[in-house]
């Protein structure tokens, strides 16, 4: 199925109006305070609902009208019908000629049969996956699936990398209050032999089930970490006399018992040594940066349950709709996208920082990592031409408050423009009172005062109001005037965090649409992977390998032949 060109955006009538719009506004100073005190409805007029989550933009660095410029720049770049193909199945991801269906993994059970993509039902497919994944779930979460002896298994260790480590993790940490069965789970993604040793030092292998993630069950480091894995268990358990009975050898029942995949590869997987009935697949239209609500996510419905794990399908599926659905011009998801576009492209921003204000969410900045920039750190178009302008952003944060004591210095006072995104919720699981103070009412005091420190700032004649000597009031002002977006919720349900996911996994849609790049490829992760097979013979002492290296490779292996012991 062919694929439009890209629009440039950069020759819109809408690119040129914005940069108008810039250059007036720039003009005519940029001035929250201002703004706000000119305009009482601005904050109603820039606030929004998804879901569960309120949305609040007013502290951008935006008016009214910006949005409705760059809801144009969205129809003149064809971002509704880019989105409505991705919905429709339509083979968008042209550099590898695939779907992308994430959206799919998510649709309801009633949705059978009303999205046929290359012959095949894909609803079906997916909802015929999870009742696997979730009758398994109830077994081990029952404890009528056990270990080899008989064990309930109380510790599940995901095997994986890239998208395949950072989405189950995130949303285990994230929803671990969810966790009611007795069972935790570790993630090793590290092909660093530490990551593995550190990961199962403690651990029971009686009472422990690995879950093997690799589509193809050939990515180098998985397959390394699976291997050292089955070794740790075999050695384990026949340290205890357990891999015997009445003569005879258990290893293979025992990989039966603590092993299964997440696979397309049955051959590879049984060659291993799992059982291909202990197999869940998923299809190539998944990215892996968008799979962890697929059967990569079975480690999640297993500790949370599978009526859960279903409510995060729900979440993700209630901001699908939205999205699809919503004109641009009140379409906060698109619109996110497009600021981000606005600050990188007219702002000049270089990075973009998150900042959840809520210690389950801490692995929530490293996975936006990967699904903005493995998505968008692209410097062609989808037809194999230069992009035309700036992409990508460097996502990066930590929690607050600890954020607060480390890095918000440059946020607030330093000489790049960081946009940030602060993310809280109202209640929590674990309320604590200190003397009569609500902790939780301290902790969303500081998600509150960060975004108004930096929107409003402080001025000169305000830090001298406060008695400042003169010489050190320069060093006291805030200059405000630094965009942040608020996005609250009620609570970190598992349908809130299918709503925060979805919706960052579409703002990367809509930026990649305006720069006119393919989001779901990422062929620069490649050659490194490439070369690293090509040096690992020179390390081990080939010479003829180690003579075909660069004079600084060569250099950097003979210092480790030197040192190592």
């Amino acid at each position: 199925m062919a694929i439009n060109p890209p629009v440039d955006a950069t020759s819109t009538k809408a690119w040129a109006a914005l940069h108008q719009h810039f250059d007036d506004m720039q003009r005519q100073g940029i001035d929250l305070r201002a703004w706000f005190a000119k305009d009482p409805q601005r904050t109603e007029k820039l606030s929004f609902e998804l879901g569960d989550l309120y949305i609040d933009l007013s502290k951008n660095l935006i008016q009214p009208e910006t949005l409705s410029l760059l809801a144009q720049l969205g129809r003149e770049v064809g971002l509704e019908e880019r989105i409505e193909a991705m919905f429709n199945g339509e083979h968008i991801n042209n550099t590898e000629d695939r779907a992308v269906l994430h959206t799919a993994l998510r649709r309801p059970e009633e949705d059978r049969g009303r999205l046929i993509v290359d012959g095949q039902d894909v609803v079906g497919d997916v909802r015929d996956t999870l009742k696997r994944i979730y009758a398994f779930a109830d077994q081990v979460r029952s404890g009528s699936w056990t270990g080899l002896t008989g064990k309930r298994i109380t510790t599940v260790v995901n095997i994986g990398i890239g998208g395949s480590d950072l989405g189950p993790v995130m949303a285990y940490e994230a929803l671990k209050p969810y966790a009611d069965a007795g069972i935790s789970a570790r993630y090793i993604s590290n092909i660093d032999p530490n990551d593995l040793a550190e990961k199962t030092r403690d651990l029971d292998p009686e009472t422990t089930l690995f879950i093997i993630v690799s589509k193809t069950f050939t990515t180098l480091e998985t397959l390394t970490n699976a291997r050292q894995a089955r070794a740790w268990l075999l050695k384990s358990l026949g340290e205890r006399g357990l891999l015997s009975k009445d003569g005879e050898d258990l290893s293979a029942e025992a990989i039966r018992r603590h092993f299964i995949a997440v696979s397309t590869a049955l051959d590879k997987v049984r060659d291993f040594g799992i059982d291909p009935d202990n197999v869940f697949g998923f299809w190539n239209w998944v990215g892996g940066r968008y799979s962890v609500d697929s059967a990569v996510g079975t480690s999640l419905a297993i500790t949370i349950g599978p009526e859960r794990f279903e409510e995060f399908l729900k979440g993700f599926n209630t901001v699908d709709r939205y999205f699809r659905a919503t004109p641009l011009d009140r379409n906060v998801v698109a619109l996110m996208g497009l600021l981000n576009v606005w600050y990188v492209n007219f702002f000049g921003a270089h990075s973009h920082a998150v900042l959840p204000y809520d210690q389950y969410l801490h692995r929530f900045p490293a996975y936006l990592q990967q699904l903005t920039m493995e998505s968008n750190g692209k410097s062609v178009r989808w037809d194999g031409t230069p992009v035309t302008s700036l992409t990508g952003e460097i996502f990066w944060g930590e929690p607050g408050t600890n954020g607060q004591h480390a890095f918000y210095q440059l946020i607030h006072q330093g000489t790049r423009l960081i946009p940030a995104d602060f993310i809280a919720f109202a209640n929590t699981p674990n309320p604590a009172k200190d003397g009569d103070q609500d902790v939780h009412e301290l902790f969303l005091a500081n998600f509150l005062a960060q975004t108004k420190a930096l929107a409003f700032g402080k001025t000169a004649d305000e830090v001298r109001a406060e008695g400042t000597p003169e010489a050190i009031v320069p060093a006291r002002v805030f200059t405000g005037n630094r965009p942040t977006t608020s996005i609250f919720g009620d609570a970190l349900t598992p349908a809130a965090l299918g709503e925060l996911i979805a919706l960052y996994e579409h703002i990367t849609l809509t930026e990649g649409t305006v720069w006119g790049i393919d989001s779901f490829d990422q062929w620069g992760v490649e050659l490194g992977k490439k070369l690293a097979r090509e040096i690992t013979p020179a390390i081990s002492r080939d010479d003829q390998a180690l003579a075909e290296q660069d004079q600084s490779t060569k250099s950097l292996i003979a210092f480790y032949r030197a040192h190592r012991r």
